[in-house]
């Protein structure tokens, strides 16, 4: 009794420790989150590819779905960045801002990519216009106050930056 009860403790451990590697995955895209808000957050990936490869490439698919597209430079440890986020998740932006796709990077991870496609700023949250090359055309707003004022601090700067 005790070695079938070893032997199937084996057997299960076999079948449930399948390595990663052995498993085929299929290409990672970035996965939108749209939320109620009609916000669609593009979290960009950290790797390799050029940044303005990857924003070129947003620039087209935002048009193809009817969407205004920004570069948006956040951090966990940035609480009008946490605020925002919170306020686009949960809906309360959706009547600001309904057909806005934002292509996320993170401050910390994705540094030397984004200053090297000219996405530089003292502050952040940054919402960047990117050029049709995939850079920056020099149009964005940044920073924001702390505290339960922030959204209202962005918004009303934001709307202004995508009526240019």
């Amino acid at each position: 009794m005790t070695m079938r009860l070893v032997g199937f403790s084996l057997f299960l451990l076999l079948v449930a420790c399948k390595s990663p590697a052995t498993e085929s995955k299929p290409a990672e895209k970035p996965e939108p989150a749209v939320t109620p808000a009609g916000i669609e957050v593009v979290k960009a990936k950290p790797g390799d590819e050029p940044l303005e490869t990857l924003v070129t490439r947003e620039l087209a698919r935002a048009k193809a779905d009817s969407r205004r597209l920004l570069v948006y430079v956040g951090a966990t440890w940035c609480e009008p960045c946490r605020r925002f986020k919170a306020a686009a998740k949960d809906g309360s932006l959706k009547d600001a801002f309904t057909d806005l796709r934002l292509l996320e990077f993170d401050k910390d991870t994705d540094n030397d990519r984004l200053e090297a496609a000219g996405y530089t700023s003292k502050y952040i949250p940054l919402f960047a216009l990117p050029g049709p090359d995939g850079r920056h055309s020099g149009r964005h707003i940044e920073g924001s106050i702390k505290g339960p004022g922030a959204i209202g601090n962005i918004v009303p700067r934001l709307k202004k930056l995508l009526a240019y």
